[in-house]
């Protein structure tokens, strides 16, 4: 499915923010020191973050907005230091249990940032990458069911 139609159905069927700005964006790669990939800014071109199936008080999945987005280890850790975790992982995904899903800067396929789950125990030993593109990562987050789709023994809870 195109990136495109994934925004759309991300508009008619969840909670989306407002659009980011130009601005906003030139402030975000400003302030991170890293461009966003064109999947990544075509989605806050189209809503600066929002959650899937839920509003926020009750989501799962909390697409962050530009503002929200932070180093990792200081979102996880608290602390923005080299034995926190590594320096090139920034928060994406808030899974509203103290468990993230996060990019990988410095790393590209494609033109595309990795997707990792962030499980805050094993932070930042273990972080399996779960989607190699943020498209890929929105549409099977939006085929879910409002669970995390990477962990095969977890309820769904629509």
């Amino acid at each position: 499915m195109s990136m495109d139609s994934l925004l759309a159905e991300f508009s008619r069927l969840h909670f989306p923010n407002p659009p980011a700005t130009s601005a906003q964006l030139t402030a975000f790669e400003t302030r991170t020191g890293w461009k966003l990939d064109d999947d990544l800014r075509a989605f806050y071109l189209h809503a600066n973050g929002g959650t899937l199936f839920r509003p926020l008080s009750s989501a799962k999945y909390c697409i962050l907005p530009l503002d929200e987005i932070e180093r990792a280890r200081v979102a996880i850790r608290g602390r923005d230091e080299d034995n926190a975790g590594p320096a090139s992982h920034y928060t994406l995904v808030d899974m509203q249990d103290t468990n993230y899903v996060i990019l990988d800067v410095a790393t590209r396929t494609t033109g595309c940032y990795p997707l990792l789950d962030a499980f805050h125990e094993t932070y930042p030993d273990e972080t399996p990458c779960i989607a190699t593109s943020f498209e890929e990562f929105l549409e099977k987050a939006l085929r879910s069911g409002n669970r995390a789709f990477w962990l095969s023994n977890e309820t769904s809870e629509s």
